[in-house]
Formats: C-alpha cells, sequence, structure tokens
C-alpha cells in the first residue's frame, strides 16, 4: 500500500488593512478550578489574574479566561511541545482537562480606527471601549460564526475562529471594511 501524506494548508482568507490572518498557534483549552488554571498560567510564566473575561499575555504566550473554569491558552506555533511539556508537569495530579485544539482554529488580527464599526457589522456586543476594555475577552458570534474576541488595544482586536469558518469570516469582515474608506484594502 502506498503512504499516504496529509498536507495541512491553511484556509484562504480575504484580507484588508484592517483585516488578517495571524501566523498559526498552540492553543490549549484548560477547564478546571481556579487552583488548576492558576498552575497552569505560571507554568507558562504568566501572572495568574482571577478575573472572568480578561486576558494576560507576556506578547507570545497568552491566557484568556472565557469563563468560571475555562481557560484557552495561546503560544506560538514553535513553542507546542514545550507548552505541552510544562502544562502536563504542572498539572500532574490535578483534576481538569486539558485539550491541545491548535488545529481546531485560526487566529486573525483586526486593527484600525474603524474596527469598532467593522466589528458592530456583525457582533452584537457593545464594543465601545467602556463597555469592553483592552484586555477583554468573550465568546460572542460574528453573523453566524462563533469567535472568540479579546481587545488588545484601543483600536485592535484578536479573534479566534473556527478553521472552518475562516474564508467565511474574512469575507464578511472584508466587506465591513468596504464602508470604512479610509482603511479599506
Amino acid at each position: 500500500m502506498a503512504e499516504r501524506f496529509i498536507v495541512r494548508r491553511g484556509p484562504s482568507s480575504t484580507t484588508t488593512q484592517a483585516v488578517r490572518l495571524l501566523p498559526g498557534a498552540t492553543r490549549y483549552v484548560l477547564r478546571g478550578s481556579s487552583e488548576v488554571m492558576a498552575r497552569a498560567v505560571s507554568a507558562l510564566g504568566l501572572p495568574f489574574v482571577p478575573s472572568t473575561c480578561r486576558a494576560i499575555s507576556d506578547g507570545s504566550r497568552s491566557a484568556l479566561w472565557l469563563g468560571p473554569d475555562e481557560l484557552l491558552l495561546l503560544a506560538p506555533e514553535a513553542e507546542q511541545s514545550d507548552c505541552a511539556s510544562l502544562l502536563t508537569k504542572a498539572l500532574a495530579g490535578a483534576a481538569g482537562s486539558l485539550v491541545d485544539v491548535s488545529h481546531r482554529q485560526c487566529s486573525l488580527e483586526l486593527l484600525g480606527a474603524a474596527v469598532e464599526s467593522i466589528l458592530r457589522t456583525g457582533c452584537p456586543l457593545d464594543l465601545h471601549i467602556s463597555a469592553f476594555p483592552v484586555g477583554m475577552c468573550t465568546r460572542t458570534v460574528y453573523a453566524k460564526s462563533e469567535i472568540v474576541l479579546w481587545r488588545t488595544a484601543l483600536q485592535a482586536f484578536h479573534v479566534e475562529v473556527w478553521r472552518s469558518y475562516t474564508e467565511y469570516l474574512t469575507a464578511l469582515l472584508a466587506q465591513a471594511t468596504q464602508e470604512y474608506p479610509s482603511i479599506a484594502h
């Protein structure tokens, strides 16, 4: 029998100056108590700040607290084996669940003065800086796609979306940028 090789390719996407596909990443979903979460975050070298819907980041590694017992852990793709080793050691004997979801999702970055307006075209949340400050993160939807939305700066958002919805989402976001000619591609 001939050997078969699977070539993994990223989704094709429509990018603009306001919307770009980020490089691959290491992603883990951790479910457990706040003690378990603190151990995992500490193992990745991040400070643990117990506050739901908030993210902690050192620029390369991040922890997004999405619910009372759930974290989304992000790191560069090249650190996958290192992160797996660190997390396995830190969580040994702990009651919780750690699942590698690296290939399930893609990351997008949305930038610019009109980024809130662009997101409002398909997201039901109040994204004004007073309601959704820098560092806030949550699960929500954009049109019909479930996303994780994280405000990383005043005019910047990080979006996690399932790989199969990436083309759909980037096309909708690119269309939304057309309403704002100062940032459209």
